[in-house]
């Protein structure tokens, strides 16, 4: 990668650590996304999206933990069902062709979130349904440790849409949520008996400024909608690169 290459992904990189962060979300797939653009190998990849969640994730859950929106009894049924299930997902090494279409659909489902789609308003705070909730959670973990993604792109819409949590309740359980699933998936992924790149570890400090960026202003009162557009449209052209090579 040439030089100005560098700076363009480090920058596209800073920006999509920040969206995320700022909503919540280590931004796996933001970072699949544009490491598919950059033509990235998949080995690459998954190890590096998993690496920069946790960074990203943690950072985020600590502003809104901060400002008091974190809900433990929102978060446990969840983690209790998806940190296993991300650990094995772990394990799995998918085909390169499986891997970019199963890739490319999330990337879409995320990308139209970005847009706004699947965006649903605060409904009145209803009783979470402990067998639906673990259900959803192992779904959740076992996609994450396939791909490489914290599942936070998915469960944040799902708590929204079920009135299980309000936006800020849900940015702070999704943070927590990716953090300890990319650890399992991370975990799976070592006693695989794989490595992480070394490349992957000089993209952590570029990612951790936009996190801390992010975590700040999103944990108060911040929108940016043409940011999130143009992210959301670069996403999409880089799942449509993975479904139609």
């Amino acid at each position: 990668m040439n030089s100005e290459n560098i700076l363009l992904f480090s920058f596209a990189l800073i920006v999509i650590a920040f969206l995320y962060s700022s909503v919540g979300h280590g931004g796996a797939s933001g970072y699949l996304a544009l490491m598919t653009i950059f033509a990235f190998p998949v080995a690459v990849m998954k190890p590096s999206a998993l690496l920069l969640n946790l960074f990203v994730s943690s950072i985020s859950f600590f502003f809104y933990y901060r400002m008091n929106y974190f809900k433990p009894k929102l978060f446990y049924p969840f983690a209790i069902a998806s940190v296993p299930a991300a650990f094995i997902g772990g394990f799995v090494t998918l085909d390169n062709t499986i891997y970019k279409i199963i890739l490319g659909i999330v990337l879409v489902f995320a990308a139209l979130r970005l847009f706004g789609i699947f965006n649903f308003k605060e409904k009145e705070a209803v009783e979470i349904k402990l067998p639906f909730a673990l259900a959803i959670g192992f779904a959740i973990g076992l996609l994450s440790g396939m791909l490489g993604i914290g599942g936070g792109i998915i469960l944040s819409p799902i708590l929204l849409f079920l009135g299980w949590a309000s936006v800020k309740e849900s940015a702070a359980v999704s943070s927590l949520f990716i953090f300890v699933n990319s650890f399992a998936g991370m975990l799976g992924f070592f006693l695989g008996g794989k490595t992480i790149p070394t490349e992957s570890f000089y993209l952590v400090p570029i990612a951790v400024v936009g996190g801390v960026l992010g975590g700040f202003y999103g944990s108060g009162k911040f929108s940016n909608q043409t940011l999130k557009f143009v992210l959301g449209t670069v996403i999409l052209m880089a799942s449509i690169k993975l479904i139609f090579p």
